[in-house]
């Protein structure tokens, strides 16, 4: 039975995919952290959002490798149930247990899309106001100059 060696695989890969997912919610949390966090460090959130990306390109690793090697010795499963009645019990655990990661974090992501929306709204605002003002400051800055004085174009010349 040479495919049997291939359902610890499969089980490694579930239990590791099950891990990835536990440190995407934990990166999830602190991304919604600081999102919440008025003094945001826009180099803390890349790192957070490049250190998701690195987890989802592995997750991604991990579901490929584990469909080949389920192609691999699905009719072996399918055929001798029996044989391997305990492996599967814990692929159907860690699947269910993925199921539901999956869902929190879906949930999450929106949440965070939703408040980096806000992040975003509110700061082009901040910008928006720094250029009113600064235009403002200018513009006073050149009356008190009297760079805008223009002379008067129509003088009296009779005497």
């Amino acid at each position: 039975m040479e495919k049997n060696q291939y359902i610890p695989i499969m089980l490694q890969s579930l239990k590791k995919k099950n891990q990835i997912l536990d440190t995407m919610m934990a990166l999830d949390k602190q991304q919604r952290e600081e999102l919440e966090d008025p003094a945001l460090d826009p180099d803390d959130f890349d790192k957070t959002v490049q250190e998701k990306a690195v987890q989802i390109e592995a997750l991604e690793t991990l579901d490929a490798g584990f469909q080949e090697v389920y192609e691999k010795v699905r009719d072996e499963l399918k055929d001798n149930k029996d044989a391997y009645r305990e492996e599967i019990a814990q692929m159907q655990d860690y699947i269910r247990r993925i199921t539901e990661k999956s869902a929190a974090i879906q949930v999450d992501e929106a949440r965070n899309k939703s408040l980096m929306e806000q992040k975003f709204t509110a700061v082009r605002k901040q910008v928006k106001e720094v250029r009113k003002s600064q235009k403002v400051v200018n513009q006073y800055y050149k009356n008190m100059m009297k760079t805008n004085y223009i002379d008067p174009q129509f003088t009296d010349k009779k005497k």
